[in-house]
């Protein structure tokens, strides 16, 4: 159908709520109120919330690359079910580092998807160079390490510099993990030197102060460049009063938020070892500092939110030990219902969730007004969700191929009913129908000739 209501919902904007209906053309949204004209198709919404879909900016699904520990199929399907609708994915594994790697990897994908999906470049020191021509190929962003983990190499102060101004001159965006490469590397040696592998050597191996050293150092040359950067993962307040005060200076700096951050605890890797694993780690100490973080969510310091998916199976996260584990946490499958739960608990408003999961995120890589919203002529990605219901976060329903999280046993508010890519249902009370219509989003939210 091409002529479809939604109606008797309660859409949901970074401005607010209205009761209001949506009209649906060839997948894009073209009228929005009430007492709209008939239409061949009702989606009848009547009690639920209507969300745009959410946009994951911040996507990892080892694709490319080793599939045990994700690949498309399943990563988009945990997104779909949980009514995320864009994510931009990077895999370490098989990292686009040339134009001939993006074409290459849009090919491969092509029918693997549940959902839309734009494609991020990695940035290898030795190849600044490259930087024009994949933004001009479509990558949505350029990863920055400053540190070498996940077997990428990171860039020091110099080469920061280089891609930051090729970047700024290219009009691209940039996405940086911070912590510095010669802090993380003193502390590994002294700890294997001391013959340590108790979990607690991952406080002080992926320390605060390697975080806060690179964070103001990437902060500044962002200033410096005039480029477009966002800080992933911003773990802390004393990490995001860095990037504020870079903002204060003129700095064009965003802060990602992941709920790790909000969630999980410091002292959790002590009992959970390697299903803490990722890096930064999580600082939260007590009840206070969490209630720091969520006010740093509140006041706007946090520009968006994102998952920081890095998914691997319980198997592999055992494997070894905290040395040798490997980083990451799933969280397609959650990050959509914890940040609903926490507007209904009264922690943000349903406005924020939108804002933050949806479209700030769009705007800050260039897929809005395609993506991130419900006005007209966005494309109809939406998920519909019982305000009223509830649902337990259990490993054995998860979407993922990790089939495990770290909020395994929480009881969450708000349950995602449906959701919608183009005005088709994708996914429907927790499951995905695994059609695999997502396609290819290129930087400037363009999708190809002839799509919807």
């Amino acid at each position: 159908m091409t002529n479809v209501i939604v109606a008797g919902g309660t859409i949901v904007s970074s401005s607010g709520r209205q009761r209001a209906d949506l009209a649906l053309l060839n997948g894009r949204v073209v009228a929005v109120g009430r007492d709209l004209p008939a239409a061949d198709l009702v989606i009848d919404a009547t009690d639920l919330l209507v969300l745009p879909g959410g946009v994951d900016t911040h996507v990892h699904l080892m694709e490319p690359g080793d599939l045990s520990r994700e690949d498309y199929p399943s990563g988009t399907a945990a997104a779909a079910a949980r009514g995320v609708t864009t994510i931009i994915e990077h895999t370490h594994g098989h990292p686009i580092r040339e134009v001939e790697d993006l074409h290459e990897k849009k090919s491969h994908l092509v029918g693997r998807a549940n959902v839309d999906y734009a494609l991020a470049a990695h940035t290898w020191p030795d190849r600044v160079d490259r930087i024009p021509d994949l933004w001009r190929a479509g990558v949505a962003f350029f990863k920055i390490f400053t540190c070498s983990t996940h077997g990428v190499p990171g860039l020091d102060p110099a080469n920061l510099l280089a891609a930051l101004r090729a970047i700024s001159d290219a009009g691209a965006a940039a996405l940086i993990h911070c912590e510095d490469e010669s802090i993380t590397a003193v502390a590994e040696r002294a700890l294997k030197e001391s013959g340590r592998t108790d979990n607690g050597i991952l406080l002080e191996w992926r320390s605060r102060e390697a975080e806060l050293a690179a964070t103001a150092a990437a902060a500044s040359l962002v200033a410096v460049t005039g480029a477009r950067a966002t800080i992933a993962h911003v773990s802390s307040p004393a990490v995001a009063a860095v990037v504020t005060d870079a903002r204060a200076r003129g700095g064009n700096l965003a802060a990602e938020a992941c709920p790790q951050y909000l969630l999980l605890r410091e002292d959790e890797v002590h009992s959970c070892g390697s299903l803490r694993k990722f890096t930064p780690p999580a600082r939260a100490r007590s009840d206070a500092d969490e209630d720091a973080m969520w006010d740093l969510v509140r006041n706007g310091t946090y520009s968006h939110f994102s998952t920081d998916h890095a998914p691997s199976t319980m198997e592999q996260k055992q494997s070894g030990d905290i040395w040798t584990s490997p980083f990451g946490l799933p969280g397609l499958d959650t990050t959509f219902p914890v940040l609903v739960d926490a507007a209904l608990r009264g922690k943000i408003d349903l406005a924020d969730v939108a804002r933050l999961y949806c479209e700030t995120p769009a705007k800050r890589y260039g897929l809005f007004p395609r993506k991130g919203h419900l006005g007209v002529g966005a494309d109809a990605d939406f998920v519909l969700i019982d305000a009223a219901g509830s649902w337990r976060i259990d490993d054995s329903s998860l979407l993922s191929k990790a089939g495990w999280s770290p909020y395994d046993g929480r009881v969450l508010q708000g349950r995602a009913v449906a959701t919608y890519l183009g005005g088709k249902e994708v996914a429907r009370d927790g499951a995905a129908h695994q059609q695999r219509t997502g396609s290819f989003v290129d930087g400037a939210g363009r999708l190809p000739a002839g799509v919807r």
